[in-house]
Order: C-alpha cells, then structure tokens, then sequence
C-alpha cells in the first residue's frame, strides 16, 4: 500500500503538475503550488466505482469524468484536464500505482486539455523532432534509445503530446520527462550497462537519461509508423493522402477515449492539421533479428531527403 507524501510540484508535457504521490521520474519545479496546472490527489473511489463501473470492465465515463479501473493496483478518476485522483488497492506497489498515472492518466490528462497525445517515442535530429510509433513491441523505445546512444536527444517517451498551433505553425513536441522504459534484451543488444536500473515489470526496465534530454518543446518534422515485416530488410515508404489521417488516429494514445475525452470533430481537425504539416513514413523492420541500427540508417536518409525538400 502505498502512503501519500507532502505535496511536491513537479512537471511534464509542458505542465505543472502538484502530488501528493512522490514521482521520482518527474523533474520538481520550483513554481508555487497556486500556480499548478493538473493536481494528483488520494481519494477512496470504491463507491464511485462499485455505482458506475461495470462487471469485467475498466473504463466509466461520467458528465466529463473519465474513472479508470486496474486490478490489483488502483482506480483512478481523471477529470477537467485539471485533476486526477488516485484510490491505491490494498497490496499495490509504488510502481505500478505510478506506471498508469503517467501513462493512461496523463494520455487522459492531455487529450481533455486538447493536446494530441501520440503512442510512442521522440527524438531531436538537427533541431527537429521526429516521432516513432506504432503497436506495442514494435520497437519505438528502442529506436529512440539508439539514437540517444549517438548523442541525440530524447525528447519523450511511451507518450508524445504534441500541440499544433491555431496560425498555421508547425506543430511542435512538448517535452515529456527525463526517463525511458526498455526491455532487457534492447539493453543487451544495444551494448548499454544493465545494472542498477529500476525494475517496472517483466523484463522491462526504467533507464533515466540526464544530459541527453531535451527540456523544451521542438517542431515537429516527422513521423515514422514502426510495422514489423516477415522479410529479411528494412524498408521505407511514404504515406500519401487520407492514409495519413488513419494512421494518426490508430496512433492515437489509447485512442477509445477520444470521443469520450476530447470529441471526433478536434481529434478530425488536429490530426488533419498535423497531416498537412509534417511528412509521415511508414518503416518496417524483419520480425526476426535486431535491425535498429539499420533503421537509424534508414531514418536519417529520410530526414536528410526531406532537409534537401525544403532548401530547394
């Protein structure tokens, strides 16, 4: 079980966040408690959930408010884009109360403040961001570390909040927090020490970055859709057309809850919006094997192409 602490502030996604719950993967801020974005409370949510909540299922929406069951481990209430309040089960572990918050619950968070919140992992090349998504185990963590292991900055990972400008800019990443999550095997085959990362689950592992984090938003250029292929090469293409607004909404972090949360007509205009502004690849990789290095190649052929676009 887990105990609430002095509320401390912290931030990420470009908010400020005060908790009652200690987030060591968040950097604190100095800012004042009044002037916080989201507040994350304890609160019992047991009758909210036993009167809204259905058999066998883990999501309720009521009037705006999004509760969020996990068995064994909490519910959960996101409401407002303000306010999420946590109700830890009886023999739930830190980390696992922590591992939702700042996944399922921040990917609420986002979307009811009208942030596109994107299923994957971003890195920084020559100024600009460029996202990695795709299904779960298709390898975008572990694209994302290889490219911090050449000196390339993170800017996020697990969820991309990405805010598209209403004058027509370029849409630009907002900076997540100073942490990756991969499994043992990409640390083994990356050549990185293995040693005295924290355990989250499985074989997956917490892997703070320090200096290779960027810390403030950058536009973004592109978008690579990570798809796994029984050939034997990696393999690069384009996405044309209405295609693209497909795979932005299938990319969607946890995208059920757009209707519920944000509403079809933004996520239409948001996705339609980026669409229009950014280049969108699909890049697949042998199912079997390690590839990545291979698909670092491929990337930066794509980003070097698209530089020579707009200088011409």
């Amino acid at each position: 079980m887990t105990n609430a602490v002095a509320p401390t502030l912290y931030t990420a996604f470009g908010l400020r966040i005060i908790s009652e719950f200690c987030l060591p993967e968040l950097p604190q801020t100095t800012a004042r408690a009044g002037e916080a974005d989201v507040a994350i409370k304890t609160g019992d949510l047991s009758e909210a959930w036993n009167e809204y909540g259905a058999q066998d299922d883990y999501y309720a929406f009521i009037d705006g408010r999004f509760l969020f069951y996990v068995p064994e481990v909490a519910i959960y209430s996101i409401q407002g884009g303000k306010e999420i309040i946590v109700s830890p089960l009886t023999g739930a572990e830190e980390k696992s109360i922590r591992i939702y918050l700042l996944g399922t619950c921040m990917g609420a968070i986002l979307m009811q403040r009208k942030t596109l919140p994107l299923h994957g992992s971003a890195v920084v090349i020559n100024g600009q961001a460029y996202a990695f998504v795709g299904e779960s185990g298709a390898g975008k963590s572990t694209l994302a570390a290889a490219f911090l292991n050449r000196g390339y900055p993170l800017l996020t990972d697990d969820v991309i909040a990405v805010s598209l400008g209403a004058d027509g800019s370029p849409p630009v990443v907002i900076p997540a927090y100073p942490q990756q999550k991969l499994w043992q095997e990409s640390i083994e085959q990356l050549g990185m020490e293995s040693d005295g990362y924290r355990h989250l689950y499985l074989s997956k592992y917490a892997i703070p970055v320090a200096s290779g984090f960027a810390a403030t938003s950058v536009p973004l250029a592109g978008i690579f859709e990570l798809t796994k292929t029984e050939g034997e090469e990696v393999k690069l293409s384009r996405y044309q057309g209405l295609e693209r607004l497909a795979i932005l909404r299938l990319h969607t972090y946890r995208h059920f809850l757009i209707s519920h949360l944000a509403g079809e007509q933004w996520h239409f205009s948001t996705v339609a919006g980026i669409a229009s502004r950014v280049d969108l690849y699909r890049l697949q990789r042998p199912s079997a094997g390690f590839s990545v290095h291979e698909l670092v190649g491929q990337v930066l052929l794509a980003v070097l192409e698209g530089e020579k676009v707009m200088q011409g």
